[in-house]
């Protein structure tokens, strides 16, 4: 088993990861920017290690100082969290170089998901319905004319190392296809070093239904039901629930069983999860996420599993403690995010925490690393807490959760708290009837 692991990230999902060691008898060791010296994380950790100053690259992204906190340490493994070098495949394959367990999937794995294009031609190997788009990266505007008129307007254009929603264009017509060719490529070469772009259909009211996967490294893989993610702005998560509201039985068994067949193929190790774009009762594979993911308590609570332990214990070489007939579904979960960003211009705005008041009761659950006295720094991103409740179905968790944001202070600096209680109230919620679009829809009717 593990002795000690450091953990590479911050705030709640560091704090997150630690409490799994705690629970396993595994010391922890904390990594840190300078602007994070007072951080929860810091102080609960065995032991901490200043990584470098505020900004990122110099800190959370520098992976030659995350090994050498390792190292100085004597950490024999290291968990990444999400964002930052989660799923970066040179990462976890130099952690493993130089000796440590890499908590998450093998590098190639990473490498091959990370890949956009590669990813759909290996799901569409697998057997996984994959939206309808390019085979391959389009070099050529003519090219890009061909395969539009094939595939049918509208497009998306999309960066092949693209992700939350950057270097990704809607294309209605084809006057406008130059153009979102040009800013498409622009936005990936300045985010992700790679102005690769491909075409997929664009749907114009899908869901966005994701399938969340465990592997091992006996060759064991289960799916853990499905998540709806639906409520977005701008491509970022807002609030998720599972399970869907819009699926039946048959549909959840058939998607969890593809996707945990394809995975099983692949001998997938870990947490990852299969994202899809689900319109007209079909599923079309758009993403996978081979780490853990920012809304994984959703699944926890209404299946009882802690998916951060088993991460943990997989990676050690352990094999899962359930097979698919143990993995249960009760009741329905709902997950808020809330971050310090004004409510109405959704502008970032860190502050100070004068007060800080979490809801409680059955079935409430808070992810959060703030406390009265914090100062949320304003180099990373604005998530600041994440709020779960669980009843038994979901009209009783929509109760609970208005009951819950109701209840929840943070004083001292904005947060999206009074939009979230909007949303929760908001008869699309009620009636779970809502597609990615829904909430950009609804934000622009509440500036009138």
């Amino acid at each position: 088993m593990i002795r000690k692991l450091l953990i590479a990230n911050r705030g709640e999902i560091a704090l997150r990861v630690l409490r799994a060691c705690q629970e396993l008898g595994i010391a922890s060791v904390a990594v840190h920017s300078t602007a994070d010296t007072d951080a929860m994380h810091v102080r609960l950790a065995d032991e901490s290690v200043c990584i470098g100053p505020p900004p990122a690259k110099d800190s959370y992204l520098n992976a030659a100082a995350i090994l050498a906190a390792a190292e100085i340490t004597g950490a024999d493994a290291i968990h990444p969290g999400y964002g930052f070098l989660s799923e970066n495949a040179d990462f976890a394959q130099m952690v493993t170089e130089h000796g440590f367990t890499f908590v998450g999937p093998a590098a190639e794995h990473i490498r091959m998901m990370g890949d956009k294009v590669e990813a759909k031609r290996h799901m569409r190997r697998l057997g996984v319905p994959v939206v309808p788009g390019s085979d391959g990266p389009v070099a050529e505007e003519e090219e890009a004319r061909l395969l539009a008129g094939e595939i049918g307007y509208p497009v998306l254009v999309k960066a092949v190392a693209g992700g939350g929603g950057r270097g990704m264009v809607v294309v209605r017509d084809d006057s406008e296809l130059a153009r979102a060719l040009n800013i498409a490529r622009n936005e990936a070469r300045a985010g992700f070093g790679d102005d690769r772009v491909y075409l997929e259909k664009f749907l114009d009211r899908p869901r966005h239904i994701e399938v969340q996967v465990l592997g091992d490294l006996h060759g064991n893989v289960v799916h853990l039901f499905e998540r709806d993610c639906s409520i977005q702005r701008r491509h970022q998560k807002v609030v998720e629930e599972a399970p869907s509201p819009v699926l039946d039985e048959a549909e959840r068994r058939e998607i969890g069983a593809t996707v945990a067949a394809a995975m099983a193929e692949l001998g997938y190790v870990g947490a990852g999860t299969v994202e899809f774009l689900y319109q007209d009762g079909a599923f079309h594979f758009i993403e996978m996420n081979t780490r853990l993911q920012v809304e994984h308590p959703v699944t926890e609570m209404i299946t009882g599993i802690d998916i951060v332990r088993e991460q943990i214990r997989v990676a050690a070489g352990l094999p899962l403690g359930f097979d698919q007939e143990g993995v249960r579904l009760c009741g329905h979960a709902i997950e808020c995010r809330i971050t310090a960003e004004d409510p109405d211009t959704m502008l970032p705005a860190p502050g100070r925490v004068e007060a800080y008041h979490p809801p409680g009761g059955p079935g409430v659950r808070i992810d959060s690393a703030l406390y009265a006295g914090y100062r949320v720094p304003p180099f990373y991103d604005s998530l600041i807490a994440k709020l779960v409740v669980h009843d038994a179905d979901r009209q009783q968790c929509l109760r609970r959760l208005a009951r819950s944001l109701g209840e929840f202070v943070i004083d001292g600096m904005p947060s999206t708290l009074r939009l979230l209680r909007e949303i929760v109230e908001s008869e699309q919620m009620h009636g779970g009837d809502y597609d990615i679009g829904w909430l950009e829809r609804f934000l622009e009717q509440r500036r009138k």
